[in-house]
């Protein structure tokens, strides 16, 4: 199949599937979170707005260019799952989005501050340097912690006077970035291999990935709990058992195997968890 020329279909069946093409879930997700960080820092209500307009142009511009990237992969695997390798879209079509939500997110991080546009924008080349080469390597882990992890930094840097992420909250972010790489990838082991894709999750096995998710996720999650001056609230030991919970869970439905997107949902969700902790908490210095 050319998948650089199909893409039938209703406008309307076209614009459904580039909006599946661009990874929704993950892309609401991080939007969302970037956005509760700057309101929960008490960010003014322009500047709330222009993180996650830059936070949202940006994970459109790495979904799509993921499925641009790996057209010929996923068409050669039969994801049905993927507009562009179903045949459903046409790869220019995706090109052209990803490229458009790249410039997009140059002006929209910009208007953030220097500061802060500089930093997010490494973060969203880091996430295209996975995409383009990175993913096929022993470094497959290093963007996503690299983007997590300075994300929170580059949301700090909007704020008026400009502070800094403090160090727990980054590291507790790149944790969770090394967790979603691995509950994202496991369900694909497979489909790689036979495309000639060798991450770190690859090389290392399911079982062994899903232990080392895991643990990412667990010691996001006592990061944000512990490492805050002062001592635990309540709610935060409530929140580490659930995020405990959900780790658990995820996991266990991991090393199950199968081709389900559930581990990877129930990363989310630790994340949404750590974010609730990080919005209590003291994570502007």
């Amino acid at each position: 199949m050319d998948v650089s020329t199909v893409g039938r279909g209703t406008a309307r069946s076209r614009v459904v599937d580039l909006a599946l093409a661009c990874h929704p879930g993950p892309a609401v997700a991080v939007t969302v979170f970037s956005v509760a960080m700057a309101a929960g820092a008490d960010a003014p209500a322009v500047t709330t707005v222009l993180v996650g307009a830059a936070v949202l142009a940006g994970q459109l511009s790495v979904g799509w260019s993921n499925d641009w990237i790996d057209a010929s992969r996923d068409a050669a695997v039969g994801r049905a799952d993927k507009p562009v390798g179903a045949g459903r879209l046409a790869v220019s079509t995706v090109r052209t989005a990803a490229l458009g939500a790249a410039v997009a997110c140059v002006l929209l991080s910009l208007a953030l501050g220097w500061r802060a546009g500089v930093v997010h924008l490494a973060t969203v080349a880091s996430a295209w340097a996975y995409n383009l080469r990175l993913k096929s390597t022993v470094w497959s882990w290093a963007p996503y912690a690299f983007s997590f992890g300075f994300l929170p930094l580059a949301i700090a840097l909007a704020l008026p006077g400009a502070p800094v992420a403090a160090w727990w909250a980054m590291a507790a972010g790149a944790l969770l970035g090394i967790g979603a790489h691995g509950a994202n990838v496991v369900p694909d082991l497979q489909d790689d291999r036979a495309t000639g894709v060798r991450g770190l999750p690859h090389r290392l096995g399911g079982t062994a990935t899903s232990i080392a998710t895991a643990l990412a996720l667990v010691g996001a999650t006592v990061l944000v709990v512990l490492a805050p001056p002062g001592s635990p609230r309540a709610a935060a030991a409530v929140a580490l058992v659930a995020a405990l919970g959900l780790t658990i869970v995820g996991t266990v439905l991991s090393l199950g195997g199968g081709r389900h997107r559930l581990p990877f949902t129930f990363a989310i969700a630790v994340a949404a968890v750590d974010v609730v902790l990080l919005v209590l908490s003291d994570w502007v210095v």
